[in-house]
């Protein structure tokens, strides 16, 4: 995905970047900029290039922080909803630290067209404490890209960032933020909170337990959350989290007749797969099924991937038919390699069944 996304950062962009710059401040140098930034671009990664335009950027504003901000305000809607739209709260998170108040009403504004959820974490690096006082207050906005921003820019393991370790060795510093947000009904936040929590389950997963155990999750929009962040500690069959959604814990079945269409395949192959999920009990259970692809790397190791494949409640002595397609096509987020995969059965986050297959590439 990083190098699709590099690849936006190219010289029609920054033309066009210069040439917005310059429709706000006439003293803006369009060529000499687009020389400038784009001088060794080829060989820059994703946020080689995002960083190289924020320190380009900076030359060619005027070295007053406040009048550069200004500037960028008003350029910043003619990018909004695109990644390249990072480099103003970048030029904040790299800039504004000696003018906080400015900088947290910037940082607040340009959210509302791409996200400062990278560039909020320079500030909480450098003074947490008044940072995250100020994101609790974000937390009761009436924008809900402002909402998000709280609870994402305080995610201890905000993927493409840093890690925050004030967050992973005190969670409850961002719980008066998470406690707001609980109920939102805006997926974009309820998307945010629930991830938010599920970084928790993998360092604090009794914290994570306690508080959603805590919530009201006869709100629809709470239930969301809970159910969404919990699917990490579900997947590894973690009993509380099973009981928070009264998932068998002791699950009675056997696995039946686990077929796969094909031994080997190549790439752009679909493998479908199907078996019986038989119960052994007398009274019903509650299941969740997921199925687990161990990828070959380019190492040559395996790296296991979970997919969610469906929830039942199976009756005494039941017999369930399951069965799923899995096209195999490189993305940009993952690309596949030859070599022997496994594809493996779980319920309730306990493994069953594993079978081979082949992949050609």
């Amino acid at each position: 995905m990083a190098d699709a996304l590099k690849d936006m950062f190219n010289k029609k962009f920054y033309e066009h970047l210069a040439m917005e710059f310059n429709t706000v401040d006439k003293h803006f140098r369009t060529d000499n900029f687009v020389k400038d930034v784009t001088k060794g671009l080829d060989s820059l990664s994703l946020n080689q290039r995002l960083r190289n335009t924020t320190v380009t950027l900076k030359k060619h504003l005027p070295d007053d922080y406040k009048k550069s901000v200004e500037i960028l305000s008003q350029v910043v809607p003619k990018f909004q909803s695109h990644y390249t739209s990072f480099l103003f709260p970048d030029f904040v998170g790299q800039y504004g630290h000696d003018d906080f108040n400015l900088s947290m009403e910037a940082l607040k504004y340009f959210t509302q067209f791409s996200s400062s959820e990278f560039a909020i974490r320079e500030f909480l690096k450098k003074d947490f404490t008044k940072t995250l006082k100020v994101m609790n207050k974000w937390a009761d906005d009436k924008n809900h890209h402002v909402r998000r921003l709280a609870s994402e820019g305080s995610r201890s393991r905000l993927p493409w960032s840093f890690n925050l370790d004030e967050v992973i060795k005190n969670p409850s510093v961002t719980k008066p933020i998470l406690e707001k947000l609980k109920s939102d009904d805006e997926l974009y936040v309820k998307k945010s909170v629930a991830n938010h929590l599920n970084d928790f389950s993998k360092h604090h997963a009794d914290y994570m337990l306690s508080v959603i155990n805590a919530w009201d999750k006869t709100n629809e929009h709470t239930a969301w959350i809970v159910k969404h962040a919990s699917r990490t500690l579900i997947k590894k069959g973690n009993p509380a989290s099973l009981a928070v959604f009264n998932f068998e814990k002791n699950v009675k079945v056997e696995i039946k007749d686990f077929k796969l269409n094909k031994s080997k395949i190549k790439l752009g192959d679909t493998l479908v797969f199907d078996f019986d999920i038989v119960s052994t009990k007398n009274t019903s259970q509650k299941l969740v099924v997921d199925y687990v692809i161990h990828y070959v790397k380019k190492s040559g190791e395996a790296f296991p991937k979970t997919f969610k494949l469906k929830e039942i409640e199976l009756k005494p002595k039941q017999t369930v038919h399951v069965s799923k397609a899995q096209r195999f096509l490189d993305f940009t987020t993952r690309k596949h390699y030859a070599g022997k995969h496994f594809i493996e059965i779980k319920i309730n986050g306990t493994s069953y069944l594993k079978k081979e297959f082949n992949l050609t590439v």
